[in-house]
């Protein structure tokens, strides 16, 4: 190969040296001292603010390792590029991270119709997808094989939110829903839920709000004609406090529980003293917990790098924890079917919740209710 060549390969990858070190199987994206993972997701907007946070909580794992030799004495880096939650551009941004980076395998993905559309090339490259936020259970199971999911599905969350209200003896529920497919899917787990813990009776009403929440008024007309005595909502930014709050203006005070893409600090924020009846549904142990080694390791970390401890952090800290492990496992000359093969084969503990993906995709069943106060904290 000419030196040129070389060259161009070795800037490709933001290699230090001038041309890349190849490993002995020259699978892609793995050099000598080098990993290339790569990423596709939205960094703008309400989910944009969510990934900027889930982003820099993984760079403090990847970083810690790298800090300590890396995985077999490859340093991990990430290519990231913004897909603006588009299919069209998430799949240009999967094949220009497949064919010109040549990354070895991908992470952190997001949303449910970028995720369904990327699925047909992690099959045909054999390049695994491991962690994700925000993508409905139907574009997993298109997945299914080749992405990996740490975080609970939302079946799962609409399941626990509904047992816990109707335990409460609440059974007059809405939900206020992204409008687009996965709110839809999100509509129908809950109606499934109420069919096992509410005695078969339906949702009292369901309102769909655009991700902009231009049809904000809408939706809060349809829940008032319901006057429910609790809204689930699964929605992101401030359409949220402009639900809640123009819910308020109407006289009705239901409480309001949020799916996990609610962001309570945001809501709290807002809001302030005026937030009265806030929980919400969350997928990973509470962040600021101080007895969990692995919780107070990232914690400490955060500290260090000056990153806000938080849920959206804390969840990209524990998947980038599990693709460590899992390339760990990989040996000293990892390939893309020895990933696949080890993450279907994976199972850890991770701040004291068990992960398997041994019988699933979807490696943790871990949901729990949280308050949240007016000042932003969140409690048991």
């Amino acid at each position: 190969m000419h030196r040129r060549q070389l060259l161009a390969q070795g800037a490709g990858l933001g290699l230090a040296g001038p041309w890349m070190k190849l490993s002995h199987a020259a699978e892609p994206g793995v050099s000598t001292d080098e990993i290339l993972l790569g990423q596709s997701c939205v960094l703008s907007g309400p989910l944009g603010v969510s990934l900027q946070g889930f982003n820099a909580g993984a760079k403090l794992a990847f970083d810690d390792a790298n800090a300590k030799g890396g995985v077999a004495g490859r340093r991990i880096r990430v290519e990231t590029l913004d897909d603006e939650l588009k299919p069209d551009r998430a799949v240009a941004n999967y094949r220009l991270l497949l064919e010109e980076k040549k990354v070895f395998a991908f992470f952190g993905g997001v949303g449910s119709g970028t995720t369904a559309a990327v699925a047909p090339l992690l099959k045909a490259s054999g390049a695994v997808l491991v962690g994700n936020y925000a993508v409905s259970d139907a574009a997993r199971r298109q997945a299914q094989g080749h992405a990996f999911f740490l975080r609970a599905p939302y079946g799962r969350e609409a399941q626990k939110i509904v047992q816990h209200l109707t335990t409460l003896g609440i059974h007059r529920i809405a939900v206020a829903h992204l409008d687009n497919p996965g709110g839809v899917e999100v509509v129908s787990m809950l109606n499934e839920a109420m069919a096992t813990f509410a005695k078969g009776k339906p949702l009292a009403a369901a309102a769909p709000v655009k991700n902009d929440g231009s049809n904000i008024d809408e939706a809060i007309d349809a829940l008032a004609k319901a006057s429910p005595q609790a809204v689930v909502m699964f929605l992101s930014g401030p359409p949220v406090s402009r639900l809640m709050s123009g819910m308020a203006a109407r006289g009705l005070a239901p409480s309001y529980y949020g799916m996990s893409t609610v962001a309570g600090e945001r809501v709290a924020a807002d809001l302030g003293d005026k937030l009265r009846g806030l929980a919400i549904c969350q997928v990973v142990p509470l962040p600021w917990a101080a007895v969990e080694p692995t919780t107070r390791a990232y914690q400490q970390l955060a500290e260090t790098a000056q990153v806000p401890v938080s849920y959206y952090s804390f969840e990209g800290y524990l998947n980038a924890m599990v693709m460590l492990e899992a390339l760990r496992r990989c040996g000293k000359e990892p390939t893309r079917a020895g990933l696949q093969k080890v993450m279907q084969s994976l199972r850890m503990r991770l701040a004291g919740v068990d992960i398997d993906f041994t019988d699933s995709h979807t490696g943790s069943r871990f949901v729990e209710m949280v308050q949240v106060r007016p000042n932003g904290k969140f409690v048991r």
